[in-house]
């Protein structure tokens, strides 16, 4: 006798493992979703942190900022002092050096053959006018003014004859800058190297 077996075993086999396989991608999609959530509340944690951190840090950024507005004060002072005392140590020099560019002009003045109209002097510019008694005259004091550490670039921008008491004598003018000398540099010595 032979036997037939109707019932759909491949059907069937085929029905389990579909369900297996359907469970199977559900357990995973759960556990991916646990594992999303799990990661989501370490970083909502992370965030809390990280805010309560933030916001102590900004208290204490708060309480320094008295200090920091103060230092910033205390930096505009200092600013405005250093330029103050740089203004008067400008004004120092600039008026020593006026002394020091008339006296030079007074002693270079031969005064039995020179005679000195005007002196003028701005910034760093002087302009000289006067009578002499001839060009050789003139020559000779704007060689010695060349000679002077406080007097450069002497030049002589103008020279007339001028009757003054019924003798003809020569009226010039001379232009030249004036500067504190450059401190001569100390000799550099040359270094042995140790052998």
């Amino acid at each position: 006798m032979l036997k037939i077996n109707l019932l759909p075993i491949r059907q069937l086999k085929k029905r389990a493992k579909a369900k297996k396989q359907l469970f199977s991608i559900l357990f995973l999609f759960l556990l991916v979703l646990a594992l999303l959530a799990l990661v989501g509340f370490l970083q909502a944690q992370n965030i809390d942190t990280l805010e309560k951190r933030l916001a102590s840090l900004n208290k204490e950024k708060d309480s320094y900022s008295a200090t920091l507005k103060r230092i910033d004060e205390l930096k505009k002072a200092r600013a405005e002092l250093e330029r103050r005392t740089a203004v008067i140590n400008k004004l120092q020099s600039d008026s020593s050096l006026t002394v020091r560019v008339i006296d030079e002009v007074a002693n270079n003045v031969d005064k039995k053959r020179i005679w000195l109209q005007s002196l003028n002097q701005q910034g760093s510019s002087l302009r000289l006018t006067g009578i002499a008694l001839d060009n050789q005259t003139v020559a000779q004091f704007m060689d010695k003014l060349k000679a002077s550490p406080f007097v450069n670039n002497v030049s002589l921008t103008n020279s007339s004859l001028k009757v003054v008491s019924g003798r003809n004598l020569k009226a010039f003018s001379i232009n030249c800058s004036v500067a504190h000398p450059v401190p001569p540099k100390p000799p550099e010595t040359e270094k042995v190297a140790a052998k």
